[in-house]
C-alpha cells in the first residue's frame, strides 16, 4: 500500500544548454537575495541609507561561503581525506556540504571589513539583516532536497520524503528535516521582527536573539538526522555546537541589556568613516560637537581677557571705547581756571568757558605723564 510522501527531484541539476543550473546553488543565491531585500527594508526603516546592506554583503557572502565549507570539510575531513577519497571534492561545493556555523563566523568578519570601510557600527547592521539571514536559510535548506541529503530516520507520516537509491544512501521515506529546519527559520524570522518592534532591541540584541532560536530548533533537529557525524558523550558535534552558541546568545543578550540599553541614535554616518572617529555605535557625536562649541566659546573669552590685560599692562594705551570727550576731559587739571572765567560773586560768565588744550597736549615724543604735567 502507497502512502502518501514528499517526492525527490530525480536530479539536481537542469542543463541551459551548456550551463549547468543546479538547485543547491540556486535556493542559496535566492536566499541572499530575500536575506539582502529583507535587511535593505529594516536598514532604512532604522535611518541607514538604501544600497548600504547590499555593499557590506559585497564582503559578508563570499566570507560566508568559504567560511561554511571550511566548517563543513573540517567536521567531515573523513568524506574528503580518508581512504579512497579525492580531496578535490572539497572544493566542490556545489554538491552540498555548507556548515552554518563556519558561515555566520566568517560571514560576520566580511561583515566588519565592510561596516569598517563605511564607518558604520557592525550591531546594528547585524540587527537590520537577522531576520534576512533566517529566511536565507530557509530557503537554503531546499538545496538538500534537490541533492536528497541531511533527512532524518525513516517514518511512514505523510510528510515523510522519499530518497532514492544512490551513493550512501538506502531508498525509503524518511523525516524531512530540512523541512523541518526551513519552517523553523521562518519561525525565527516573525519572531526576530516580532520582539525587535516590541521592545525596541538594538546594539546586536536582535541578531542574537536569531542566533539563540535558530540554535533552540537546530539542537533536536539534528538530533533526528542520521548522516554520518562526530559524536561527543553520545551527542553529534552539531547539538554541541548548537548548546555552546546557544549559551553565549543569551549570555550576550543579558549583558547588552544591562550595559547598552536602547537602540543606536545613529547607524550611518552622512560621511562614510565618521561614525569610527565619534564611537563605534555613532552616538558620541552630538556630546563631542557640544563640547567643540564649548572649547571655542571659552578660546574666545580667554583671548578677550588676555587683550584687555595687555592693554592695560602697555604704558599709554587707551580702551577702544573711551571717547575723545573723556580725553578731552582727563587731559584737564582739575584744579585749573578757565582764562576766560567770570570773576567771582558774578551769578553769569561773561563769555564760554574754554580749556587751553595746548596746556594739556603732551610734547612730542615725551611721555604721558609729562603731558599731564
Amino acid at each position: 500500500m502507497d502512502i502518501a510522501y514528499i517526492p525527490s527531484p530525480s536530479t539536481g541539476v537542469i542543463h541551459l544548454g551548456p550551463i549547468p543550473l543546479r538547485g543547491y546553488a540556486f535556493c542559496i543565491i535566492v536566499g541572499v537575495f530575500v536575506a539582502v531585500w529583507l535587511g535593505n527594508k529594516r536598514w532604512v526603516a532604522r535611518g541607514g541609507k538604501p544600497g548600504t546592506v547590499a555593499d557590506i554583503a559585497v564582503w559578508a557572502v563570499p566570507f560566508g561561503l568559504v567560511g561554511g565549507r571550511l566548517y563543513h570539510v573540517i567536521t567531515d575531513y573523513q568524506l574528503y581525506f580518508g581512504e579512497g577519497r579525492n580531496w578535490v571534492d572539497a572544493f566542490k561545493i556545489w554538491e552540498g556540504g555548507l556548515g552554518i556555523w563556519g558561515a555566520i563566523a566568517l560571514g560576520a568578519v566580511g561583515a566588519w571589513i565592510g561596516c569598517r570601510l563605511r564607518g558604520i557600527p557592525l550591531p546594528a547592521w547585524a540587527d537590520a539583516l537577522a531576520p534576512g539571514i533566517a529566511l536565507a536559510q530557509a530557503c537554503g535548506r531546499w538545496g538538500n532536497w534537490f541533492n536528497q541529503e541531511l533527512y532524518g530516520r525513516a517514518t511512514d507520516l505523510p510528510w515523510a520524503v522519499e530518497i532514492s537509491e544512490g551513493a550512501n544512501r538506502v531508498a525509503g521515506t524518511y523525516h524531512p528535516t530540512f523541512l523541518y529546519e526551513s519552517l523553523w527559520c521562518v519561525g525565527v524570522a516573525v519572531l526576530v521582527i516580532w520582539a525587535d518592534r516590541r521592545f525596541t532591541l538594538g546594539h546586536g540584541r536582535a541578531f542574537a536573539l536569531y542566533v539563540a532560536a535558530y540554535c533552540v530548533g537546530r539542537g533536536w533537529i539534528e538530533y533526528m538526522r542520521v548522516d554520518e557525524a562526530h559524536h561527543i558523550l553520545g551527542l553529534r558535534l552539531n547539538v554541541w555546537t548548537s548548546i555552546v552558541v546557544f549559551v553565549l546568545a543569551v549570555v550576550y543578550l543579558v549583558l547588552s541589556a544591562r550595559l547598552r540599553p536602547g537602540r543606536e541614535a545613529v547607524v550611518e554616518p552622512e560621511t562614510p568613516g565618521a561614525t569610527k572617529d565619534k564611537g563605534e555605535d555613532g552616538t558620541g557625536g552630538a556630546a563631542e560637537d557640544a563640547a567643540g562649541a564649548r572649547d571655542t566659546a571659552d578660546g574666545a573669552g580667554k583671548d578677550a581677557d588676555q587683550g584687555a590685560v595687555k592693554g592695560e599692562a602697555e604704558p599709554g594705551a587707551k580702551p577702544a571705547a573711551e571717547s575723545k570727550a573723556s580725553v578731552l576731559t582727563k587731559a584737564a587739571p582739575a584744579d585749573a581756571e578757565p582764562a576766560d572765567a567770570a570773576p567771582a560773586g558774578t551769578a553769569e560768565p561773561k563769555g564760554p568757558v574754554t580749556a587751553d588744550l595746548r596746556k594739556a597736549e603732551p610734547a612730542e615724543g615725551g611721555s604721558p605723564e609729562a603731558g599731564k604735567a
